[in-house]
């Protein structure tokens, strides 16, 4: 995909909530739920299309996770306009990053990716 100025118009925040329910320390599983806001500051529309993740947790362990869509949709979303979903990742640690970039095509039919600035999942207290 060919990249160009238009990914700076889509604005990117995660928030990040350990599930302490759903994880296991003894067992090295660590459940964390995150919100993504997609924000589209720029002038045209955009479609996204696909998702790249990097999951890295304490021990340097790397997961690469690619996929149509977020959460079993391809949003698109107008000048001025969010798209809001969640969704979860495990780790074996308490404290590990999440990255990576949206695959999005522009109402003009440009492709193009939009990072996903690096985020911390971390197990409260753990971290000071």
């Amino acid at each position: 995909m060919a990249t160009s100025d238009r990914n700076s118009s889509i604005q990117i925040s995660v928030e990040t909530h350990y599930l302490a329910e759903q994880s296991e320390p003894e067992g090295s599983r660590y459940v964390f739920a995150y919100t993504v806001t997609i924000r589209n500051a720029g002038r045209a529309g955009a479609q996204l299309l696909n998702r790249h993740w990097i999951i890295t947790d304490a021990n340097g362990k790397v997961q690469q996770v690619e996929g149509e869509g977020v959460v079993g949709e391809q949003p698109h979303i107008g000048p001025g306009q969010a798209h809001r979903y969640s969704s979860g990742a495990v780790l074996e640690t308490p404290v590990g990053t999440m990255e990576g970039s949206y695959g999005m095509q522009d109402d003009e039919g440009q492709s193009f990716r939009a990072p996903i600035p690096r985020f911390r999942l971390a197990v409260p207290g753990v971290l000071h």
